[in-house]
């Protein structure tokens, strides 16, 4: 699979061999939902919390004797059953807060969202993203140029403050390092902007 190489004018400059690995993939609906639903899951902060009865202040003593008594039994007034006592069942901070999704299945989800991107004419290879200046109107006629419309995710193979100073104030773009992107990233815009030596370093993550 190959895709045309363009520079930041829209003008054509070349081809690229796309790797099979990584862009020859079938995307698969259902694994790719399973991906997303994880990785949102893990995004959420569980905030709520309840206490637990080694929590709740108080009941370090046993009410009454333990028989003879007439009343049923209990061993502190901070029982989840009692008044003023602790909350069965309730919300825990950090409980379920992360769900494990194995190392190999995240890489193979990406590699399905990078073909589906790929496949669907979402992809736009470019040799270089060079600004003369940080500013955000330079960096929206660029994007112009390149037909990237809608949410456009853009990768790079190193951090540039320019790029994202010129970015910052344009809600629909986002920047991302190859070594840092994941699926969602990819699935949830409608374009991708990706740089021939980022490409290159997406590259030797599957090496």
């Amino acid at each position: 699979m190959e895709a045309k190489i363009i520079d930041v004018s829209g003008k054509e400059v070349g081809q690229v061999a796309l790797p099979e690995g990584i862009f020859g993939h079938k995307p698969s609906r259902r694994f790719l939902h399973e991906y997303v639903t994880v990785y949102l899951a893990n995004q959420r902060q569980y905030g709520a919390h309840t206490k637990s009865r080694t929590e709740v202040s108080g009941g370090g003593k046993k009410p009454w004797k333990q028989k003879h008594t007439g009343r049923a039994r209990a061993g502190s007034i901070r029982s989840g059953l009692w008044r003023h006592g602790a909350i069965i069942h309730g919300p825990r901070s950090g409980y379920g807060s992360h769900l494990d999704f194995p190392r190999q299945k995240a890489r193979l989800a990406l590699a399905q969202a990078l073909s589906a991107r790929a496949q669907d004419g979402g992809l736009i290879c470019v040799k270089e993203l060079v600004l003369k200046e940080a500013k955000t109107k330079l960096m929206a006629g660029m994007l112009v140029k390149l037909g990237a419309e809608g949410r456009t995710l853009i990768v790079l193979d190193a951090p540039s403050p320019a790029l994202k100073r010129a970015s910052k104030n344009i809600p629909s773009v986002a920047l991302v390092l190859a070594a840092d992107v994941n699926a969602y990233e990819v699935l949830k815009c409608k374009k991708l902007i990706i740089t021939q030596p980022a490409l290159e370093k997406l590259g030797a993550r599957w090496n």
